[in-house]
């Protein structure tokens, strides 16, 4: 039985659903009216091209609700909000609040939540903004962005964090248009407690410069003074492995790992980690059963095609994952069976609460079962103490 009592399993990628207030209750009067305000969704005009979300491509229905940031209108989408619904009952149809559990969204209820999945601490990364805050590189006033930014960042830390202190990991937005502001938000959230920084796991799709630059190295910097490892969820790019447009979004579900992929090969050959060997990356809901092939393939390239290229020719791929990288996973049986050749120290579990991957509220059952086969000191550091020590949060005396 590895799952011992005394083991705690530590989430390094949950998300919250935002409540309504969060930005009307922080932004300078002037701009609450254009800041993020939760509004009934109203009938299109006849002919309209009803407005669809941008990866699920739900349509927002009159009836349900949505959120208004200056003249655009976002969905809540209904895959991330069903935990506590059966899968017969998935979809992703924007949804209310009421359709929602109150652990969606409210910090206190999240706890009980936690405790019926016997989940002892998590990592929650935002909804509305995109798990990076990449909602507001859109704003047409990027002064209003900065500041919603930083409403959502002090949502976190004082109101969300703050109802639980030893059960939620902080982790910060940055303001990702402006390097200067990147910097300000990182040592200001820092200051408060901040244990990670959520970051697109690829820039260009963005339209901003990638990692083979130097733009992104005041950042780099500023992260490893803090000690703020960089999560990096998939799907924070804003692309998603579409193979066609009629594919069923299985297609697209199954394959959005790959985005880690291409997010862990893209740095292992670029300067990053050689000019910030203290960096470290996390690769959020990315999965881990792939990682020893990656290794094994970008180890092979190095070797055989480094001598005419741009990349380091002194360090290995694979000696840059085991120092820097981490990858993370919910259930992963090939992944957890190669744990040797990913690195055990390089594991970390989530639970994915209140998403449909997310096994609530059976999560310790399922972890149970998952590593019934592996050694209880392994599951120990996979579950818990990687994690810990990772981000700086021990357990409380």
């Amino acid at each position: 039985m590895p799952l011992q009592d005394y083991m705690q399993l530590v989430s390094v990628d949950d998300h919250l659903i935002e409540p309504p207030h969060v930005w009307t209750d922080r932004l300078p009067k002037k701009y609450v009216e254009v800041g993020p305000t939760l509004v009934e969704a109203q009938a299109t005009a006849d002919g309209a091209e009803p407005l669809r979300d941008h990866i699920f491509q739900a349509i927002i229905a009159p009836g349900s609700q949505a959120w208004r940031y200056e003249d655009r209108l976002y969905p809540q989408i209904g895959l991330n909000a069903v935990a506590g619904k059966p899968r017969e009952q998935y979809g992703t149809d924007p949804l209310r609040y009421d359709d929602m559990i109150p652990g969606c969204y409210d910090p206190v209820e999240r706890v009980k939540d936690m405790d019926i999945d016997g989940v002892e601490v998590a990592m929650p990364f935002p909804s509305l903004p995109r798990f990076a805050g990449t909602l507001f590189l859109d704003s047409t006033d990027k002064e209003l962005g900065k500041l919603c930014i930083q409403a959502w960042n002090d949502f976190l830390l004082d109101e969300w964090c703050a109802a639980a202190p030893h059960r939620f990991i902080p982790l910060a937005l940055l303001p990702l248009w402006d390097v200067d502001a990147c910097v300000a938000e990182i040592e200001r959230t820092a200051a408060k407690g901040a244990r990670s920084i959520s970051m697109p796991e690829n820039m260009t799709h963005l339209n901003l410069p990638s990692w083979h630059t130097d733009h992104w190295d005041r950042v780099f910097a500023a992260a490893v003074a803090h000690e703020m490892p960089l999560s990096m969820h998939f799907g924070t790019s804003g692309k998603v492995p579409f193979t066609a447009s009629d594919a069923p979004h299985a297609v697209m579900i199954a394959l959005m790992g790959t985005n880690s992929m291409f997010a862990m090969a893209d740095l292992l050959f670029s300067p990053v980690f050689h000019k910030f060997p203290d960096l470290k990356v996390v690769f959020s809901e990315g999965g881990v059963g792939w990682i020893p092939y990656m290794l094994e393939r970008s180890d092979a390239t190095w070797e055989r095609h480094r001598f005419y290229q741009n990349v380091n020719q002194d360090v290995r791929p694979s000696e840059l994952f085991k120092r820097n990288m981490y990858g993370c996973f919910i259930q992963d049986e090939f992944g957890v069976a190669n744990r040797e050749w990913v690195g055990l120290d390089k594991l970390l579990w989530e639970c994915d609460y209140p998403h449909s991957d997310s096994n609530w509220p059976n999560s310790r059952k399922v972890v149970h079962e998952h590593f019934v086969n592996t050694p209880d000191e392994d599951v120990h550091r996979i579950v818990e103490l990687n994690a810990r020590k990772l981000f700086r949060f021990p357990r409380p005396a």
